[in-house]
């Protein structure tokens, strides 16, 4: 994936040292775009293994509103594992236990995992109950209507910004918001971004809305256009620049597919066994640390 390289060398062209609230040290760039055409292939990268399994699950986690990382544990998924753990580690109850005896713990008591395994009103929150003065707006639903009824709005927007709620998120929100927009009969969506690890990240971040484009484009009886992936702050992390260096060294492979269940009409409805991927065949993992 060309455009996914080239962010790269730009970020280490363009880029200067920052320092950064994890204390781990950036190449950092601000202002950046991508574009991908979702009706031709699925963005996943194919310079290293990314895990779709989680880009699902993850997606599906947000989309139903959840804000616990239990659902995530129970599937394997473990991207958000260390915020609730390093918050737990604060805790009185805290014991010594490792983030794996922790994430033990999450699985097996589900009393343990509503205490101590919710992340805040994070994106699921936000997607489906942002919080105004008087009342909650289901955001996700309200766009999706909006599709349909008022194609052609500037407005079809869903925002996860909600700051008097910010200091509440154990991680504030860094794929902030997207807008859907509708021509000729086609759907694209754009998201801003203002924080972009784009090593760890930002390949999820593609593949996971590339997803979510693809899902409203067929509940709203429309066609799938391009992803617009546009990011502020766009860093990478000191510690992964022998993993970037690697990435760059290989040769890009042909692109997956993804297909869905036709029959899936509401959002709401889609589940794992709904989405397939076809075709992937990357080059091997990358392994790196997430910086919390």
């Amino acid at each position: 994936m060309k455009q996914y390289l080239d962010f790269l060398n730009h970020i280490l062209t363009h880029g200067d040292t920052k320092n950064d609230r994890t204390k781990t040290g950036t190449i950092s760039t601000f202002g950046y775009q991508m574009r991908f055409d979702v009706s031709e292939y699925f963005p996943l990268l194919t310079t290293k293994k990314v895990h779709f399994k989680s880009v699902v699950h993850e997606l599906l986690w947000f989309i139903q509103g959840e804000t616990n990382i239990r659902p995530l544990v129970l599937n394997n998924v473990r991207i958000w594992n260390e915020w609730p753990y390093e918050k737990y580690k604060k805790h009185p109850d805290y014991q010594d236990e490792t983030l794996e005896q922790f994430i033990e713990r999450i699985k097996d008591d589900e009393a343990f995992a509503l205490k101590h395994g919710d992340l805040g009103p994070v994106y699921g929150k936000q997607w489906r109950a942002f919080e105004g003065r008087k009342s909650t707006v289901d955001q996700l639903q309200l766009v999706i209507k909006e599709i349909q009824s008022n194609p052609h709005s500037r407005r079809l927007i869903v925002n996860s910004w909600n700051p008097p709620l910010i200091n509440e998120m154990a991680l504030p929100p860094c794929h902030m918001m997207f807008q859907f927009y509708v021509r000729n009969n086609t759907l694209s969506l754009q998201l801003y971004q203002r924080s972009a690890d784009a090593f760890l990240g930002v390949p999820f971040n593609i593949a996971s809305y590339s997803l979510l484009l693809m899902m409203v484009a067929q509940v709203t009886n429309l066609k799938v256009g391009e992803f617009v992936h546009t990011m502020g702050d766009a860093h990478i992390y000191e510690d992964h620049l022998e993993q970037v260096k690697t990435q760059l060294s290989r040769t890009p492979k042909t692109l997956p597919k993804v297909s869905l269940n036709p029959n899936i009409k509401n959002l709401l409805d889609f589940t794992y066994n709904d989405i397939t991927l076809h075709d992937y065949d990357p080059h091997p993992i990358i392994k790196a640390k997430v910086s919390v």
